[in-house]
């Protein structure tokens, strides 16, 4: 399928929120993490989450696949589509929930394992940051020590990912290479040589889209997608267009107060001379 958006919230969830595929979810995390053989997560358990509405507020595309991994580890992977400038409040929002419900009434503090919000964006975020992933610890401002390891907060952004060389591709390169959309079927194939979880996601994004209810779930997710971006487009054009004839108001009052002519007054501001005089009697 042409321009099929690997980032659909309900693709997404089908492919690495699904026990049955976690196979796939442990390559993504342990690429994202840069985890070797030795150090590598070696089984995940998913925590069920209700499906979110889709609403006009920034959480229109927003995926939740919340897990903990065999050594305790929490985990959160958060995808966007949609801009939203408040991506880090939210991410750490939802890192101190998680963090948070670690622990019953009465329970230790030495219980709280590591927790690690993974955002996966569709977007620029970060505009001072040129790599498209950036990693953030709880540091000293000073020494820049770490003061404890539990807080681990990535950003992943797609549109600043360009594979530099295709031979020596990491696990991490791997899957955003997948889900940035940028490379051909034939060029994924190339990369499933030394990812071998990429192959199984590229057979499983094939019969996906040949189950016709799956496929129409994701389609009206799409369109739902372009509807949002359709209101808020036209949402702006209309509060910039309001926000210019306030401004032309005020111009034509301070050219009023100057005296200047009404007709030279209309010709600078695009105000009707019905509209200026009326401003001149009030």
């Amino acid at each position: 399928m042409e321009n099929f958006n690997r980032l659909n919230d309900l693709y997404f969830k089908k492919l690495l929120g699904d026990k049955k595929r976690k196979n796939l979810t442990l390559s993504f995390l342990n690429g994202i993490l840069n985890k070797d053989d030795e150090s590598c997560f070696t089984d995940i358990t998913f925590l069920d989450k209700d499906n979110e509405p889709l609403t006009l507020d920034g959480k229109l595309s927003k995926l939740d696949i919340r897990a903990d991994l065999n050594d305790g580890t929490q985990v959160d992977i958060e995808v966007q589509v949609c801009p939203f400038k408040l991506m880090a409040e939210r991410s750490l929002y939802y890192w101190s929930k998680m963090y948070s419900e670690q622990l019953e009434k009465g329970a230790e503090y030495k219980k709280l394992k590591k927790a690690i919000a993974i955002n996966l964006l569709a977007f620029d975020y970060l505009e001072d940051e040129q790599e498209w992933h950036n990693i953030y610890n709880l540091l000293n401002v000073k020494s820049h020590k770490k003061l404890t390891d539990h807080i681990e907060i990535h950003f992943l952004e797609l549109p600043k990912f360009t594979l530099k060389d295709m031979r020596k591709i990491r696990a991490s390169e791997a899957w955003i290479a997948y889900f940035s959309g940028k490379y051909s079927k034939e060029e994924l194939e190339e990369i499933a040589m030394t990812t071998p979880a990429i192959k199984e996601a590229v057979e499983f994004e094939d019969t996906f889209l040949q189950n016709k209810i799956e496929r129409r779930a994701y389609e009206q997710r799409e369109k739902a997608i372009r509807d949002y971006y359709s209101y808020m487009s036209a949402f702006k054009e209309e509060g910039l267009q309001q926000g210019l004839y306030q401004q032309a108001i005020q111009t034509a009052k301070n050219m009023l107060k100057d005296k200047v002519d009404i007709k030279l007054i209309s010709k600078y501001t695009n105000l009707s001379i019905e509209e200026i005089n009326k401003i001149k009697v009030e």
